[in-house]
């Protein structure tokens, strides 16, 4: 018996014609473009979110999702519909519609969330769900269409994913070592849509089956053009932040260092001392008090931002030697090309994450080390374990001294939890901070923000520390010892094992910044 075969006149029967107009080179063509389309656009979303939402891991997770949930809608519908329409006839909108949404995705998604933030996961969730959907249909669109017989089945379904696959592969790739640390976000999708509506237009001019290429051809145009007006531009898109330098305009040589629309650092290029931030104030007056005034220092900084506490301890403690490990290196170009930094300054600056930094320092290397790396409004967690803490307390010399800035709100859960993860490695630990915040304050309410945290394995005169906060005015306090044991409570250590970090933050409060 010969294999069971569709005729031309009848499109949703079990086959589909032999000449069916689609080639195997066309039909991987496509494949392998709609799949690698569906991982740019998951990637790039995150990028663009992250001014807005953070760069968390339940951030990751939702776009993460979202782009699962298109995928399955799209391959299941796409197969369905296939099925009962002519395949030829789906192509073409497919490709289009997805093109346009994807070059209008910047504008909506920057004016939605200044005119509109209550919407913005609404908008964020179709941005992504309608092309995901539509350009995942393509796989069983172009299945249907190669599937000449039965017996070639398993052959063609089988082919077809191995090349969704890899398009997928490619799309990840491409976009995390390319195409974001050469272009703009906007850029990419405003590109990436341009192919898809050029590749419309090519299955139409074949099929002479669609006629709505011009139309989202203007509509891509529109997108590009919103997207140079559209709120929360960017100077520099850099690999992990929309960077902004802004100049204070009641200080004309204060600047400050914008990361994904959160305040990270203030810099003053004419008075490395000026000490804006509240917590660096908290900061220099820890070091101050901790070592001999003017005494030069071997000190490692964990995140650089914008440079400010090793620009200050280069002015007031001449000789001292900055190593600072910041893992953006477009963040380091900022602080070369707009803020002033110098090759003379005695501050070396690696564009490394801090963990592998840290591992290379010679043990017993450094009088301090200084934490202020942040992503999005989190440390990121695997500088805040136990194991990270006991490689820091290697490169330590026995009066070395950690201070840290660290960041929460509501309960404080992750800061407990890194004071406990402190107690674990250093003999004394204290904690900077409001009143209110570190349970010394006539009432119960915990806003958060900013705290800082100082360990050692020798005592630090906090009394000189208070006399310092004092004379800066920031009104912050001290707690250490049985008051501090009392704040932290049952809080659990975090360990390279188990360091849930996003999920003890509280959410952020926009009062507050780095």
């Amino acid at each position: 018996m010969s294999p069971v075969t569709g005729s031309s006149s009848s499109p949703g029967a079990e086959g589909t014609p032999r000449n069916s107009g689609l080639g195997s080179r066309a039909a991987a063509v496509l494949v392998f473009g709609s799949s690698a389309a569906v991982l740019v656009v998951e990637i790039v979303a995150l990028r663009l979110l992250a001014p807005y939402l953070g760069l968390t891991l339940e951030t990751s997770t939702m776009v993460i999702g979202i782009a699962l949930t298109a995928i399955a809608v799209g391959s299941w519908l796409g197969g369905r519909i296939a099925d009962q329409v002519d395949p030829r006839r789906l192509i073409g909108p497919a490709l289009g519609v997805s093109g346009a949404v994807v070059a209008l995705t910047p504008a909506m998604l920057r004016t939605t969330a200044e005119w509109a933030p209550a919407v913005l996961l609404v908008i964020a969730s179709l941005t992504i769900l309608v092309p995901g959907a539509l350009l995942s249909a393509v796989t069983p669109i172009v299945t249907k269409l190669r599937l000449t017989s039965l017996a070639e089945t398993g052959t063609v379904v089988g082919r077809l994913s191995g090349v969704g696959t890899v398009g997928a592969i490619v799309g990840t790739v491409l976009t995390g070592f390319v195409l974001v640390s050469r272009l703009p976000v906007s850029g990419i999708l405003i590109g990436l849509g341009t192919l898809l509506v050029v590749g419309s237009a090519v299955v139409e001019w074949r099929t002479r089956g669609w006629s709505g290429t011009p139309a989202l051809t203007l509509v891509v145009v529109a997108g590009g053009l919103a997207t140079v007006v559209a709120p929360g531009g960017c100077d520099t898109e850099t690999k992990y932040h929309c960077a902004r330098v802004v100049a204070d305009p009641e200080r004309g040589s204060g600047r400050t260092l914008v990361l994904d629309g959160l305040r990270h650092s203030y810099v003053d290029l004419d008075d490395p001392t000026f000490l804006e931030f509240e917590y660096v104030r908290a900061i220099a007056s820890v070091v101050d008090s901790a070592f001999p005034e003017g005494e030069p220092l071997a000190a490692y900084h964990l995140g650089g931002g914008g440079l400010t506490f090793p620009r200050y301890l280069a002015a007031t403690r001449p000789g001292t030697r900055s190593l600072v490990s910041e893992i953006d290196s477009g963040v380091v170009r900022i602080n070369r090309d707009q803020l002033g930094l110098r090759p003379e300054a005695g501050i070396d600056v690696r564009a490394e994450d801090g963990r592998l930094g840290l591992r290379r320092l010679d043990a017993g290397s450094r009088d301090l080390v200084v934490g202020d790396a942040f992503g999005g409004v989190s440390v990121p967690w695997h500088l805040t374990t136990v194991e990270a803490m006991t490689d820091l307390r290697r490169v330590l010399d026995e009066d070395g001294l950690y201070v840290a800035n660290l960041i929460d709100h509501g309960e404080l859960a992750f800061a407990r939890a890194e004071v406990a993860t402190l107690g674990e490695t250093f003999e004394h630990v204290a904690l900077i901070g409001e009143p209110t915040d570190i349970g010394l304050g006539p009432t119960a309410t915990r806003e958060g923000g900013n705290l800082v945290v100082l360990a050692s394995d020798r005592p630090v005169d906090l009394r000189a520390v208070q006399e310092a906060l004092d004379a800066r005015r920031t009104g912050w306090k001290i707690t250490t010892g049985d008051a501090l044991a009392s704040w932290t409570g049952d809080a659990r250590p975090l360990t390279d094992d188990y360091a849930p970090v996003d999920q003890l933050l509280q959410p952020y409060s926009p009062r507050n910044s780095q």
